[in-house]
């Protein structure tokens, strides 16, 4: 068996090449290099989704349930194939509204909410620390595994390192606040982070690829020896009879599928730390084949440890026992390192992004509101304060889990741990998702869903962790009743996992939907509601000037106090010379200032926190009687208001309308259009440049071969002294196209078909 000692040395050993590796990736940012290797950083490090539960547990789990595992990994596949324009979609929204979290883009969905941003995050935080937990859980068992002196020992030699499990937390903590808490800014990329995560990706495929070679080619003599002594055993027939779980493979699949994006760690590194549409092209086919390849030696090493122990060994920890029943310390370090390297990945990413979302929606939120009633300001280094705010949350989480650890059941499998942690991020799917395409779901809905189903899933399946089997709640159900038994509520034939999800998710679906119908949309949330389902996002005109006395200097002094004064100072100057602007600090603020500067904000605390802290502001300095919040929201309801009434308007007329502002932008435009010149859906998208709609026209009207380029096409819709046509050779249509220039820059097109017209008329002749 391997020494202690050499156990400990590779761990602080791995650790300190990963404070290596992190620094590297840090110093590489301030050089400005290394842009060619980034889209394969960020696809590797979408593999912070396999944890030790991928390592270790699901062997346990294809041990036990056959090719159940499979699922688990077929979700993540499938939002990243079939769904990968929704992620698209996800990241470019989280982009414009500079969001933070999972927890920031549900808030920022529903009116930029700060109750309904909070609760996000709560669910976020206890439906995280299980998870975390387990890794702990794994770590320091894997640990004390290796240095048993006897293989079949596993539970006695645990219960001697416990401290393993804190002293693990506690490095992992300081690793989180050392490369994950530099900048207040969230949006901010850590690029040592990811290349530390990405590597660590490499080095638990290629542990976990060792391993199994080794068992199955040194161990075994390959595949077929495999399955022929496991068939011997009756392995092979046991699965048979045991047959396919259709069921719990689907609940698995689906609970997979919904928490992909929604897992607070995978958020972070799929959409934050997304720095270019190149880089998720990249990860729509690297990703899946990371995978597949993870997963190719699991079911063998199931096999290979029954046929090797049986049942003397838990299942979780035949990666380990395997080479170690061949003295292979080669073969038990690679093991070792694969679950360490997995572990510590998620922990880090997940304490990053779980510290972020508390900061900026609980802790951030409440001192705001204080300050307010006490009619203080606030310190002057609110940077500072946030970034204490989140290494202390840090510690926090990780000391949370470590007693999570202590108190929960230590006979729970790796891939229970994990199960609940994954219906508890779920419950934040039904106002994620059905906020992205039912534009009536409003903050009511998502919070009253969002309690009910985390209140559910915390009854049936977080209770049972903490509770002893024979508890009387457990065996007789809540006040005697049972059919409000936890593991089985309302009778439902489904496995506890599978009541849990179900249910949960049901009810949370249900409370979404009549909290939405209960009350109307105030006007805000249907502004956002009007940009996340539509996907308009659009600017406030700049030199419009607000309803207040709020100048540019005050603006910047406020957002410098949480991003400093050297990177607000830089921000500012930026965009004035984007705009060739040069205002002065005593000059008001206009409109797409405010709207900036509120943006540049959300950076660091969140959308909800953003939108408080400028309410704040405005309203210290507004002499009128209303406050900025009715101010704003009159303005969004007047705003949304005249826009339905032009689309409706637009609609109705017979010719295909389209208007492109100054930056020649689609601003707005009606269905005719589209229809009249064979345009995709996704043209019809504010922002798109006419530069794309052309292209479109030529290319799928094949105009090319009528000698009509879109070089000829752009100089007749510049020449505004008359009107042009143009033949759709497919259909024969004869179009007339006349351009109008704006007073303040831009352009109103309009298309009419005029076939007939001109048919007529060459009769006529």
């Amino acid at each position: 068996m391997l020494q202690g000692w050499v156990v400990i040395s590779t761990a602080v050993i791995y650790i300190g090449i990963l404070f290596a590796v992190a620094r590297f990736g840090d110093s590489q940012k301030r050089r400005d290099t290394g842009s060619r290797s980034r889209p394969y950083i960020y696809a590797l490090s979408l593999a912070v989704y396999c944890t030790t539960w991928t390592i270790f547990g699901s062997v346990g789990f294809a041990a036990a349930s056959g090719l159940n595992f499979i699922a688990i990994y077929l979700g993540p596949i499938l939002i990243i194939t079939v769904g990968y324009p929704l992620l698209q979609r996800v990241v470019l929204l989280s982009k414009s509204q500079r969001i933070t979290s999972v927890a920031d883009f549900v808030g920022a969905r529903y009116g930029k909410s700060a109750v309904v941003g909070g609760v996000a995050a709560i669910i976020a935080v206890v439906g995280t620390v299980p998870y975390i937990a387990l890794q702990l859980k794994a770590i320091s068992y894997s640990v004390s595994t290796l240095i048993s002196h006897n293989v079949s020992e596993l539970e006695a030699s645990a219960l001697q390192f416990e401290d393993l499990t804190l002293i693990t937390a506690l490095i992992l903590a300081v690793f989180a606040i050392l490369f994950g808490t530099r900048h207040a800014d969230a949006t901010e990329h850590q690029h040592g982070m990811m290349l530390a995560v990405a590597m660590e990706s490499v080095v638990k495929l290629f542990a976990f690829l060792g391993v199994g070679i080794f068992v199955t080619y040194w161990i075994f003599d390959g595949f077929g020896d495999l399955l022929a002594q496991a068939s011997q055993r009756g392995i092979i027939e046991h699965y048979i009879d045991q047959g396919f779980d259709s069921t719990n493979f689907t609940i698995l699949l689906i609970l997979s599928t919904l928490v992909f994006l929604l897992l607070p760690r995978q958020f972070h590194v799929a959409v934050v730390e997304n720095k270019s549409s190149h880089e998720l092209a990249k990860a729509r086919w690297l990703f899946p084949l990371y995978l597949v390849a993870i997963n190719i030696f699991v079911i063998p090493i199931a096999l290979a440890g029954l046929i090797t122990f049986g049942s003397s060994v838990p299942p979780d920890n035949f990666v380990l026992a395997l080479p170690m029943s061949q003295n292979s310390a080669l073969g038990s370090i690679f093991a070792f390192l694969g679950g360490l390297s997995a572990g510590t990945a998620m922990v880090i990413v997940a304490c990053i992004a779980l510290a972020i979302m508390v900061s900026n929606h609980i802790v951030l939120p409440l001192l705001l509101k204080q300050n307010a009633n006490q009619g203080s300001a606030g310190p002057r280094n609110m940077e500072q304060l946030i970034l204490n705010i989140r290494r202390t949350t840090i510690f926090a989480v990780l000391i949370a889990a470590y007693f999570y650890y202590q108190a929960a059941d230590n006979t729970a499998g790796l891939v229970s741990i994990g199960l609940v942690s994954f219906a508890a991020i779920a419950q934040l799917a039904p106002a994620f998702f059905g906020g992205l395409f039912w534009r009536g779901a409003n903050a009511r809905g998502a919070l009253w869903g969002m309690v009910t189903g985390f209140s559910i899933w915390g009854f049936t399946l977080l209770l049972p962790t903490l509770l002893p089997s024979d508890n009387p709640l457990l065996q007789n159900g809540l006040f005697g009743w049972s059919i409000l038994r936890p593991e089985a509520m309302f009778h439902l034939n489904l496995s506890p996992l599978g009541n849990g999800v179900f249910s949960s998710l049901l009810l949370n679906t249900i409370a979404l939907v009549i909290g939405s119908l209960s009350r109307p949309a105030n006007a805000l949330e249907q502004l956002q509601a009007t940009l996340f389902v539509q996907q308009g996002a659009r600017s406030l005109p700049d030199g419009e000037l607000a309803n207040s006395n709020v100048t540019v200097g005050d603006l910047m002094d406020t957002v410098a106090q949480y991003l400093g004064d050297e990177r607000t100072a830089r921000s500012f100057e930026a965009r004035h010379a984007r705009k060739n602007s040069k205002p002065q600090l005593t000059d008001l603020a206009d409109a797409g200032l405010l709207q900036y500067s509120e943006q540049l904000l959300a950076s660091a605390v969140g959308a909800s926190s953003s939108r408080l802290v400028h309410s704040l502001l405005v309203k210290r300095f507004d002499n009128s009687s209303f406050s900025e919040l009715k101010l704003l929201d009159d303005a969004s309801q007047a705003l949304q208001f005249n826009r339905g009434v032009l689309q409706t308007a637009l609609d109705q007329i017979e010719q295909g309308i389209c208007v492109f502002d100054s930056e020649f932008r689609l601003s707005s435009w009606n269905r005719q259009f589209r229809e009249m010149l064979n345009l995709p859906v996704s043209v019809g998208t504010a922002g798109t440049s006419l530069s794309r709609i052309i292209r479109e026209i030529v290319e799928r009207n094949q105009l090319a071969h009528s000698g009509l380029s879109e070089e000829v096409f752009t100089r007749n819709l510049v020449d505004q002294k008359r009107s042009w046509q143009f033949e759709l050779p497919a259909e024969g249509q004869i179009i007339d196209v006349r351009s109008a220039s704006m007073p303040q820059g831009g352009l109103v097109l309009t298309w009419q078909d005029n076939t007939d017209r001109v048919l007529s008329a060459k009769a006529l002749s």
